[in-house]
Protein backbone atom coordinates (compact mmCIF):
# COMPACT_ATOMS: atom_id res chain seq x y z
CA UNK A 1 0.00 0.00 0.00
CA UNK A 2 1.19 3.49 -0.62
CA UNK A 3 -0.20 6.71 1.31
CA UNK A 4 0.67 10.28 0.00
CA UNK A 5 0.69 13.13 3.08
CA UNK A 6 0.55 16.58 1.85
CA UNK A 7 0.49 19.79 4.22
CA UNK A 8 2.47 22.51 5.16
CA UNK A 9 3.90 25.87 5.72
CA UNK A 10 3.16 25.66 9.66
CA UNK A 11 4.03 23.52 12.44
CA UNK A 12 0.23 23.23 12.90
CA UNK A 13 -0.63 21.77 9.53
CA UNK A 14 2.85 19.72 9.65
CA UNK A 15 2.59 17.81 13.17
CA UNK A 16 -1.47 16.88 12.65
CA UNK A 17 0.24 15.19 8.92
CA UNK A 18 3.29 13.12 11.09
CA UNK A 19 0.44 12.45 13.64
CA UNK A 20 -2.11 10.49 11.10
CA UNK A 21 1.14 9.48 9.28
CA UNK A 22 2.02 7.36 12.66
CA UNK A 23 -1.26 6.24 13.01
CA UNK A 24 -1.80 4.82 9.37
CA UNK A 25 2.19 3.39 9.58
CA UNK A 26 0.98 1.00 13.19
CA UNK A 27 -2.44 0.20 10.93
CA UNK A 28 -0.32 -0.93 7.83
CA UNK A 29 3.29 -1.66 8.71
CA UNK A 30 4.45 -2.00 5.39
CA UNK A 31 3.07 0.98 4.08
CA UNK A 32 4.85 3.04 1.85
CA UNK A 33 4.54 6.96 2.86
CA UNK A 34 5.69 9.82 0.70
CA UNK A 35 5.12 13.50 2.12
CA UNK A 36 4.96 16.31 -0.63
CA UNK A 37 5.40 20.03 0.96
CA UNK A 38 6.28 23.50 -0.78
CA UNK A 39 9.38 24.13 -1.61
CA UNK A 40 11.51 26.03 1.32
CA UNK A 41 8.85 25.65 3.65
CA UNK A 42 9.07 24.38 7.44
CA UNK A 43 7.87 20.74 6.18
CA UNK A 44 10.96 20.10 4.27
CA UNK A 45 12.64 20.04 7.87
CA UNK A 46 10.84 18.40 10.18
CA UNK A 47 9.28 15.68 7.78
CA UNK A 48 12.50 14.22 7.40
CA UNK A 49 13.82 14.18 11.06
CA UNK A 50 10.27 12.32 11.44
CA UNK A 51 12.02 9.59 9.25
CA UNK A 52 9.78 9.91 6.17
CA UNK A 53 10.56 11.01 2.74
CA UNK A 54 9.42 13.85 1.19
CA UNK A 55 8.74 15.43 -2.64
CA UNK A 56 8.46 19.57 -2.88
CA UNK A 57 6.34 21.55 -5.30
CA UNK A 58 7.08 25.38 -5.60
CA UNK A 59 3.45 27.09 -4.67
CA UNK A 60 2.63 30.32 -2.45
CA UNK A 61 -0.75 32.24 -1.44
CA UNK A 62 -2.45 34.68 -2.79
CA UNK A 63 -2.21 38.00 -1.15
CA UNK A 64 -5.65 39.79 -0.16
CA UNK A 65 -4.41 43.29 0.51
CA UNK A 66 -4.08 45.25 -2.25
CA UNK A 67 -0.80 46.66 -2.67
CA UNK A 68 1.52 47.19 -5.80
CA UNK A 69 4.13 44.88 -4.02
CA UNK A 70 0.86 41.96 -3.46
CA UNK A 71 0.06 42.74 -7.38
CA UNK A 72 3.57 41.06 -8.35
CA UNK A 73 3.50 38.60 -5.36
CA UNK A 74 -0.21 37.43 -6.77
CA UNK A 75 0.81 37.04 -10.24
CA UNK A 76 3.87 34.67 -9.13
CA UNK A 77 1.39 32.82 -7.36
CA UNK A 78 -1.00 32.30 -9.93
CA UNK A 79 2.20 31.48 -12.64
CA UNK A 80 2.77 28.78 -9.38
CA UNK A 81 -0.91 27.45 -9.93
CA UNK A 82 0.12 25.57 -13.41
CA UNK A 83 3.57 24.34 -12.39
CA UNK A 84 2.77 23.02 -8.91
CA UNK A 85 -0.32 21.24 -10.52
CA UNK A 86 2.30 20.25 -13.13
CA UNK A 87 5.02 18.71 -10.52
CA UNK A 88 1.98 17.34 -8.16
CA UNK A 89 1.20 15.31 -11.09
CA UNK A 90 4.53 13.89 -12.36
CA UNK A 91 4.64 13.01 -8.55
CA UNK A 92 1.78 11.24 -8.33
CA UNK A 93 2.24 9.54 -11.58
CA UNK A 94 5.64 8.17 -10.14
CA UNK A 95 4.21 7.04 -6.51
CA UNK A 96 0.71 5.75 -7.71
CA UNK A 97 -0.88 6.44 -4.20
CA UNK A 98 -3.56 4.34 -2.71
CA UNK A 99 -4.67 7.08 -0.81
CA UNK A 100 -3.81 10.73 -0.07
CA UNK A 101 -4.43 12.52 3.04
CA UNK A 102 -3.84 16.26 3.64
CA UNK A 103 -3.71 18.59 6.65
CA UNK A 104 -4.47 21.72 5.05
CA UNK A 105 -1.72 24.37 3.59
CA UNK A 106 -1.28 25.90 -0.01
CA UNK A 107 0.74 23.14 -0.81
CA UNK A 108 -2.70 20.62 -0.29
CA UNK A 109 -4.50 22.26 -3.17
CA UNK A 110 -2.55 21.04 -6.38
CA UNK A 111 -1.42 18.46 -4.67
CA UNK A 112 -4.99 16.30 -3.85
CA UNK A 113 -6.78 18.33 -6.77
CA UNK A 114 -4.88 15.95 -9.03
CA UNK A 115 -5.71 13.01 -6.92
CA UNK A 116 -9.06 13.53 -7.23
CA UNK A 117 -9.09 13.89 -10.95
CA UNK A 118 -6.90 10.07 -10.86
CA UNK A 119 -9.67 9.12 -9.12
CA UNK A 120 -7.23 8.58 -5.69
CA UNK A 121 -9.34 8.00 -2.37
CA UNK A 122 -8.39 11.81 -0.88
CA UNK A 123 -9.23 12.98 2.67
CA UNK A 124 -8.35 16.43 4.24
CA UNK A 125 -8.37 17.09 7.74
CA UNK A 126 -9.00 20.75 8.43
CA UNK A 127 -7.41 21.66 12.41
CA UNK A 128 -9.22 24.99 12.70
CA UNK A 129 -12.76 26.13 13.77
CA UNK A 130 -12.80 27.93 10.27
CA UNK A 131 -12.17 26.00 7.51
CA UNK A 132 -9.39 27.66 5.17
CA UNK A 133 -10.41 28.08 1.21
CA UNK A 134 -8.18 25.56 0.24
CA UNK A 135 -10.47 23.13 2.40
CA UNK A 136 -12.84 24.03 0.83
CA UNK A 137 -12.48 24.13 -2.02
CA UNK A 138 -11.46 20.20 -1.77
CA UNK A 139 -14.25 19.37 -0.67
CA UNK A 140 -16.08 20.95 -3.07
CA UNK A 141 -14.29 19.06 -5.74
CA UNK A 142 -15.00 15.25 -3.66
CA UNK A 143 -12.50 14.93 -0.40
CA UNK A 144 -14.01 13.94 2.99
CA UNK A 145 -13.11 16.46 4.73
CA UNK A 146 -12.62 15.62 9.06
CA UNK A 147 -13.07 18.54 10.97
CA UNK A 148 -11.98 19.11 14.37
CA UNK A 149 -15.13 20.02 15.80
CA UNK A 150 -19.12 20.46 14.83
CA UNK A 151 -18.20 24.18 14.77
CA UNK A 152 -16.41 23.80 11.90
CA UNK A 153 -19.10 22.43 9.89
CA UNK A 154 -21.23 25.66 9.55
CA UNK A 155 -18.21 27.43 7.96
CA UNK A 156 -18.75 24.66 4.98
CA UNK A 157 -20.25 24.82 1.72
CA UNK A 158 -23.33 23.25 1.20
CA UNK A 159 -23.09 19.30 -0.25
CA UNK A 160 -19.44 18.93 0.84
CA UNK A 161 -19.18 15.73 2.81
CA UNK A 162 -17.66 16.20 6.24
CA UNK A 163 -17.05 14.23 9.62
CA UNK A 164 -16.60 15.22 12.74
CA UNK A 165 -13.37 13.41 14.03
CA UNK A 166 -10.98 16.24 16.17
CA UNK A 167 -7.45 16.93 16.40
CA UNK A 168 -4.29 14.40 17.02
CA UNK A 169 -3.06 15.01 20.14
CA UNK A 170 -0.23 13.69 22.39
CA UNK A 171 -1.93 11.53 25.05
CA UNK A 172 0.27 13.21 27.87
CA UNK A 173 -2.10 16.04 27.71
CA UNK A 174 -4.59 13.63 29.09
CA UNK A 175 -2.61 11.55 31.26
CA UNK A 176 -0.89 13.50 33.09
CA UNK A 177 -1.47 14.02 36.88
CA UNK A 178 -2.02 17.52 38.33
CA UNK A 179 -0.38 16.80 41.70
CA UNK A 180 2.47 15.05 40.46
CA UNK A 181 3.10 17.78 38.00
CA UNK A 182 3.36 20.31 40.40
CA UNK A 183 5.58 18.35 42.83
CA UNK A 184 7.76 18.08 39.88
CA UNK A 185 7.77 22.02 38.87
CA UNK A 186 8.45 22.44 42.67
CA UNK A 187 4.87 24.73 42.43
CA UNK A 188 3.14 25.23 45.76
CA UNK A 189 -0.65 25.39 46.43
CA UNK A 190 -1.35 28.80 44.98
CA UNK A 191 -2.82 29.15 41.72
CA UNK A 192 -0.75 28.05 38.91
CA UNK A 193 -0.85 30.79 35.56
CA UNK A 194 0.59 28.78 32.79
CA UNK A 195 1.03 31.76 29.85
CA UNK A 196 2.51 31.95 26.38
CA UNK A 197 2.34 33.12 22.68
CA UNK A 198 4.13 29.94 20.60
CA UNK A 199 7.57 29.27 19.73
CA UNK A 200 8.71 31.89 18.35
CA UNK A 201 7.12 34.17 21.40
CA UNK A 202 4.61 37.42 20.76
CA UNK A 203 5.18 40.59 21.09
CA UNK A 204 1.84 42.02 22.82
CA UNK A 205 1.87 39.07 24.92
CA UNK A 206 5.28 39.39 26.29
CA UNK A 207 4.88 43.06 27.34
CA UNK A 208 1.41 42.78 28.96
CA UNK A 209 2.59 40.14 30.95
CA UNK A 210 5.85 41.67 31.98
CA UNK A 211 4.01 44.20 33.89
CA UNK A 212 1.12 41.33 35.22
CA UNK A 213 4.50 39.26 36.63
CA UNK A 214 5.64 42.82 38.56
CA UNK A 215 2.14 43.18 39.94
CA UNK A 216 1.76 39.83 40.92
CA UNK A 217 5.29 39.27 42.50
CA UNK A 218 4.14 42.12 44.24
CA UNK A 219 1.09 40.64 45.59
CA UNK A 220 2.37 37.08 45.72
CA UNK A 221 -0.84 35.42 45.80
CA UNK A 222 -0.48 33.61 42.25
CA UNK A 223 2.59 31.68 40.49
CA UNK A 224 3.66 31.74 36.83
CA UNK A 225 5.03 29.97 34.37
CA UNK A 226 5.57 32.39 31.28
CA UNK A 227 7.31 31.27 27.50
CA UNK A 228 8.78 34.58 26.16
CA UNK A 229 9.48 32.90 23.25
CA UNK A 230 12.97 32.43 21.03
CA UNK A 231 12.24 35.67 19.22
CA UNK A 232 11.21 37.19 22.29
CA UNK A 233 12.65 36.34 25.04
CA UNK A 234 15.76 38.88 25.26
CA UNK A 235 13.05 41.97 25.24
CA UNK A 236 11.40 40.56 27.67
CA UNK A 237 14.32 39.93 30.00
CA UNK A 238 15.29 43.54 29.27
CA UNK A 239 11.48 44.79 30.48
CA UNK A 240 11.61 42.75 33.31
CA UNK A 241 15.38 43.76 34.46
CA UNK A 242 14.09 47.57 34.25
CA UNK A 243 10.82 46.54 36.79
CA UNK A 244 13.69 44.38 38.96
CA UNK A 245 11.96 41.63 38.36
CA UNK A 246 13.86 38.26 38.60
CA UNK A 247 13.45 35.52 35.65
CA UNK A 248 12.87 32.73 38.18
CA UNK A 249 11.71 33.32 42.26
CA UNK A 250 9.20 34.24 44.03
CA UNK A 251 6.76 31.76 42.18
CA UNK A 252 7.61 33.08 38.96
CA UNK A 253 9.76 31.43 36.18
CA UNK A 254 10.04 32.91 32.03
CA UNK A 255 11.81 30.79 30.33
CA UNK A 256 13.06 31.19 26.50
CA UNK A 257 10.58 27.82 25.57
CA UNK A 258 8.60 25.77 27.25
CA UNK A 259 9.73 21.82 26.21
CA UNK A 260 7.22 20.47 28.95
CA UNK A 261 4.26 21.46 27.54
CA UNK A 262 2.25 18.60 28.78
CA UNK A 263 3.65 18.71 32.19
CA UNK A 264 3.05 22.47 33.01
CA UNK A 265 -0.37 22.32 31.46
CA UNK A 266 -1.22 19.55 33.36
CA UNK A 267 0.07 21.74 36.79
CA UNK A 268 -1.50 24.55 35.72
CA UNK A 269 -4.68 26.38 36.78
CA UNK A 270 -4.90 28.97 34.59
CA UNK A 271 -3.43 28.97 30.37
CA UNK A 272 -2.86 32.14 29.29
CA UNK A 273 -2.18 31.84 24.89
CA UNK A 274 -2.84 32.26 21.24
CA UNK A 275 -6.02 30.12 19.53
CA UNK A 276 -4.02 27.53 17.39
CA UNK A 277 -5.96 24.95 16.29
CA UNK A 278 -3.55 22.30 18.07
CA UNK A 279 -3.11 24.05 21.29
CA UNK A 280 -7.00 24.51 21.58
CA UNK A 281 -7.38 20.79 20.92
CA UNK A 282 -4.85 20.26 24.08
CA UNK A 283 -6.74 22.34 26.43
CA UNK A 284 -9.70 20.65 26.83
CA UNK A 285 -7.72 17.32 27.10
CA UNK A 286 -6.42 18.73 29.98
CA UNK A 287 -9.68 20.41 31.18
CA UNK A 288 -7.66 24.11 31.51
CA UNK A 289 -10.01 27.11 31.34
CA UNK A 290 -7.94 29.77 29.60
CA UNK A 291 -7.47 33.45 28.60
CA UNK A 292 -7.36 33.39 24.74
CA UNK A 293 -5.60 36.17 22.48
CA UNK A 294 -6.21 35.60 18.76
CA UNK A 295 -3.32 36.36 16.37
CA UNK A 296 -4.74 39.44 14.56
CA UNK A 297 -2.23 37.97 11.62
CA UNK A 298 -3.52 34.80 10.56
CA UNK A 299 -5.76 33.84 7.44
CA UNK A 300 -9.38 34.81 7.37
CA UNK A 301 -8.87 35.17 11.69
CA UNK A 302 -9.14 32.28 11.89
CA UNK A 303 -8.07 32.07 15.38
CA UNK A 304 -10.97 33.77 16.86
CA UNK A 305 -12.87 31.97 15.42
CA UNK A 306 -11.29 28.96 17.22
CA UNK A 307 -11.81 30.99 20.37
CA UNK A 308 -15.14 30.93 20.46
CA UNK A 309 -15.88 27.51 20.49
CA UNK A 310 -14.15 27.12 24.08
CA UNK A 311 -15.55 30.79 24.62
CA UNK A 312 -18.95 30.14 24.02
CA UNK A 313 -19.43 27.18 26.39
CA UNK A 314 -18.02 29.22 29.15
CA UNK A 315 -14.51 27.26 29.12
CA UNK A 316 -12.44 30.39 28.19
CA UNK A 317 -12.18 34.36 27.86
CA UNK A 318 -11.20 35.91 25.30
CA UNK A 319 -9.21 39.13 24.80
CA UNK A 320 -8.18 40.55 21.10
CA UNK A 321 -4.89 41.96 20.40
CA UNK A 322 -6.42 45.33 19.85
CA UNK A 323 -7.73 45.22 23.58
CA UNK A 324 -5.04 43.70 25.63
CA UNK A 325 -3.40 45.70 27.86
CA UNK A 326 -1.70 44.91 31.33
CA UNK A 327 -4.71 45.94 32.74
CA UNK A 328 -7.28 44.13 30.94
CA UNK A 329 -4.86 40.77 31.37
CA UNK A 330 -4.60 41.07 35.30
CA UNK A 331 -8.68 42.14 35.70
CA UNK A 332 -8.94 38.95 33.64
CA UNK A 333 -6.76 36.54 35.35
CA UNK A 334 -7.77 38.23 38.86
CA UNK A 335 -11.30 37.65 38.24
CA UNK A 336 -10.90 33.88 37.23
CA UNK A 337 -8.11 33.14 39.83
CA UNK A 338 -10.09 34.60 42.90
CA UNK A 339 -12.60 32.23 42.51
CA UNK A 340 -12.20 28.40 42.98
CA UNK A 341 -16.12 27.89 41.73
CA UNK A 342 -15.64 29.81 38.53
CA UNK A 343 -11.97 27.79 37.62
CA UNK A 344 -13.85 24.12 38.40
CA UNK A 345 -17.35 25.14 36.58
CA UNK A 346 -14.81 26.78 33.56
CA UNK A 347 -12.82 23.28 33.55
CA UNK A 348 -15.87 21.18 33.98
CA UNK A 349 -17.05 23.16 30.73
CA UNK A 350 -13.93 22.64 28.62
CA UNK A 351 -13.95 19.06 29.48
CA UNK A 352 -16.89 19.02 27.48
CA UNK A 353 -15.00 20.38 24.28
CA UNK A 354 -12.99 17.66 24.25
CA UNK A 355 -12.39 14.69 21.82
CA UNK A 356 -10.19 12.26 22.78
CA UNK A 357 -10.42 9.39 20.18
CA UNK A 358 -9.89 11.21 17.38
CA UNK A 359 -6.76 9.32 16.74
CA UNK A 360 -9.37 6.11 16.37
CA UNK A 361 -12.17 7.98 14.33
CA UNK A 362 -9.47 9.20 11.72
CA UNK A 363 -8.56 5.79 11.06
CA UNK A 364 -11.96 5.04 11.01
CA UNK A 365 -12.55 7.15 8.34
CA UNK A 366 -9.60 6.49 6.28
CA UNK A 367 -9.83 2.77 6.33
CA UNK A 368 -13.55 3.20 4.89
CA UNK A 369 -11.97 5.15 2.02
CA UNK A 370 -9.67 2.30 1.12
CA UNK A 371 -12.03 0.11 1.38
CA UNK A 372 -14.09 2.01 -1.08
Amino acid sequence: MKILMTGGGTAGHINPALAIAEMLKKEYPDAEFLFVGAKGRMETQLVPAAGYPIRTVSVRGFQRRLSLKNIGRNIMAAANVFTASAASARIIKEFQPDLAVGTGGYVCGPVLRECIKRGIPVAVHESNAFPGVTVKMLGKEGALVLLCSEDARRHLPEGVKAVVTGNPIRSDFVTLDKAAARAELGVDDRPLVLSFGGSLGAAHINEAMAEVLRRSRAEGKLQHIHGAGKAGFAAMKAQLDEMGVALTGDGVTVREYIDDMPRCMAAADLVICRCGAMTLSELPAAGKPSILIPSPYVAENHQYHNAMVLVNRGAAVCIEEKDLTADSLWAAIQKITSNPDTLREMSENVRGAAILDADERIRKELNALLKK
